[in-house]
């Protein structure tokens, strides 16, 4: 039996990879800030505060077979911080290098990184997916910090035993999912009209089940190790098809007007809202080919299905 260190065990991804590793039979070892009750009592709970750069790991690693590294300072639309990229740097790139270089010396034979789609870039044109091997060095603070890190890890796989896998997440939705995705329903809920009938781009989600399937793919697969992945549905959607198939999995009608997207991209550009209108009106999609054929991989559910336990669980939690 595996035996699994997994950071960020108390989010929405890390939450959902421990039961299911769990039902994998694999030994969960959860590093958390501070204890908690609702963490499974499978998940043997370790405190540790905020993960720092000088945190040592010793006692954490012993017998570890492979780390799950999901922790992160994760993007955020307005950042207060003085200095983002100091802050993102701090946690998601030197936290994370210390991590590994702890991990290689305690033997741990592969170290699993939750990177972000946002090193390959923020848009794409149509009929040209991000690949894995794109090269393109990301400007904004967090995606710069997600690939510093990506670039020190590789290097240490280079120069150590352990095996590192990279995976690169779009937008993932399911069951607790919050932000934005949270706030589209709750306006689709509700019924409002959304000015978002006629944007015809195309943007990779990526479901939790499929998410957390790839990953656990990627603990056992030999051909993963030391590679990078995309991940996503492999059903690439437009916001305004998107906004339809949640809005029918919630059993509500869609009231989307056909507004001119350039025009509603114009707006929102001029009262400040340039990345929402990215957002919402630019593609993002993602060549998920190698991980199928590198590791025999397909999503296991579809989006309509995960957009289904998705919404299921927002109405349970309307009902309460």
């Amino acid at each position: 039996m595996k035996q699994i260190l997994l950071t960020g065990v108390s989010g929405f991804v890390g939450s959902a990879l421990a039961k299911t590793a769990y039902r994998k039979d694999y030994i969960i070892r959860g590093l958390v800030r501070s204890k908690s009750k609702s963490i499974p009592k499978f998940v043997e709970q370790i405190a540790v505060g905020n993960i720092m750069s000088d945190t040592n790991w010793q006692l954490e690693l012993d017998s570890i077979d492979v780390v799950i590294h999901l922790a992160a300072r994760v993007h955020v639309m307005q950042d207060t911080a003085i200095n983002p990229l100091v802050e993102f740097r701090r946690v998601n790139t030197e936290a994370t290098l210390n991590l590994a270089k702890q991990a290689a010396k305690s033997g741990v034979k592969r170290f699993i990184y939750l990177s972000s789609v946002k090193v390959n870039g923020e848009v794409t044109q149509p009929e040209f997916p991000f690949t894995e091997v794109d090269e393109y060095v990301p400007v904004d603070p967090y995606a710069l910090s997600k690939y510093e890190a990506e670039q020190g890890l590789l290097r240490l796989a280079e120069k150590t035993q352990m095996e590192v896998v990279i995976i690169r997440p779009p937008l993932v939705y399911g069951p607790g999912v919050k932000a934005n995705f949270l706030s589209m329903m709750k306006w689709l809920y509700k019924s409002v009209p959304l000015p978002l009938g006629s944007v015809h781009n195309k943007r990779s989600l990526v479901a939790l089940d499929n998410l957390v399937d790839l990953i656990l793919t990627c603990v056992e697969h030999p051909s993963a190790a030391n590679q990078v992945f995309l991940v996503s549905d492999g059903d690439d959607l437009s916001t305004t098809e998107l906004l339809s198939r949640v809005a029918r999995a919630l059993g509500k009608k869609s009231w989307l007007l056909p507004v001119n997207y350039q025009m509603l991209e114009l707006c929102l550009v001029t009262i400040g809202k340039k990345d929402l209108a990215q957002r919402l009106c630019s593609s993002l999609q993602v060549d998920i080919s190698k991980a199928k054929k590198l590791l025999n991989w397909t999503p296991p559910i579809s989006v309509d299905e995960g957009l289904r336990l998705t919404a299921e669980n927002f109405l349970e939690l309307q009902s309460l």
